[in-house]
């Protein structure tokens, strides 16, 4: 077992914090498990372990595809034993069940859509292999993990928009393993700054996450930070990695805001807090990507549920003050095979 002394001692100041930044039901059980694992199979293999894997280190194969490694397993075992000579069926059924068809589609998208000669760059961009990751796949030598993929797709369509401004400085809400942060270092873009918002343990795996890919001097989190009544974001560093209820604490102003899937894992009064926080900060733009319907409501013995959905129509209510630019599923989003749509909405503030 590993012990982790810094994310113990954030753990133990979330219990003080305000409810409002406590964990949602949706991640209450989970962060206590995420902790157990980590601390039982150590940080740097994060990417390869069960509940991070279900929460928030997507896939495009096992376990987000739906099937189980046991099913992929004995698919594809029936098919090469049922029809041995049939080469090119079984490539196709391996690729579909690996995710690499779904992500080879994504990619092929993000190449239509991005414009390489303007910033912020995306074809510049090859993930890191910090973490032991599963399911990372590879396309013209670059790395791509269906996080990576994700943000890359939600920015070639605000880059649609964009013109000639640059989103410089951008606060994120449930950042993952801090993916973005890891995207917009390798943008072009001059003098960014990234600030990830995020309750622990996720929060603390951002931060190591980000400075093995970016390197420990660009990176600060909770404990260079918390002793500080105020965090002016002009004096941070590239990548700061905080605690939920730091973001009352930031000065300044912003240039994107970013949630990518979490809000709909959160409460409605939740995501109000957050967006409120986005407004005090004067954010130009609004990226969001989460699920026209809402999540599925809790019931009795289920793990992933909300008690109050938040569906794609509660964004522009709760953002008074803002324009919605663009709001879609395809294609830079994603319907999932029971029906559900997986859109982004982008949000420019009134002038």
């Amino acid at each position: 077992m590993k012990a982790y002394p810094e994310l113990a001692a954030v753990r133990a100041a979330m219990a003080t914090a305000p409810d409002i930044y406590q964990p949602s039901v949706f991640w209450r059980d989970a962060s206590a498990t995420i902790v157990d694992e980590l601390c039982a199979g150590g940080i740097e293999h994060f990417r390869s372990m069960e509940t991070p894997l279900n929460y928030f280190v997507p896939t495009w194969g096992v376990p987000v595809s739906g099937f189980t490694a046991e099913q992929v397993q004995a698919l594809t075992g029936l098919l090469a034993r049922d029809y041995p000579g049939a080469t090119k069926a079984q490539l196709a059924m391996a690729q579909f069940l690996s995710g690499e068809s779904a992500a080879q589609a994504d990619y092929r998208v993000l190449k239509a859509a991005d414009d390489p000669t303007r910033l912020p760059h995306l074809h510049t961009f090859s993930e890191s292999e910090a973490g032991s990751p599963v399911g990372q796949m590879s396309f013209e030598g670059r790395r791509f993990s269906r996080s990576s993929m994700n943000y890359l797709l939600g920015l070639a369509m605000l880059k649609k928009h964009l013109g000639a401004e640059l989103p410089r400085v951008v606060l994120e809400v449930g950042g993952g393993f801090g993916t973005l942060g890891e995207v917009l270092a390798a943008s072009g873009m001059p003098d960014w700054r990234y600030i990830d918002i995020d309750i622990p343990p996720t929060s603390f795996v951002a931060q190591w996450y980000l400075e093995q890919a970016l390197g420990a001097s660009r990176v600060t989190g909770w404990a260079q930070t918390h002793g500080q009544a105020s965090l002016h974001i002009e004096t941070l560093p590239p990548a700061s990695v905080l605690a939920a209820w730091q973001i009352e604490q930031l000065q300044g102003r912003v240039d994107l805001f970013v949630n990518f899937i979490s809000f709909q894992e959160m409460e409605p009064h939740i995501v109000r807090n957050y967006l409120a926080q986005a407004m005090r900060l004067q954010a130009r733009w609004v990226l969001l990507r989460n699920l026209r319907e809402g999540k599925q409501k809790r019931v009795p013995g289920q793990r992933h549920g909300v008690d109050d959905p938040v569906t794609g129509d509660d964004y522009p209510d709760m953002l008074p003050g803002y324009d919605v630019v663009e709001r879609a599923t395809l294609p830079f989003g994603f319907k999932t095979v029971d029906g559900f749509h997986s859109e982004l909405t982008l949000l420019r503030r009134q002038s």
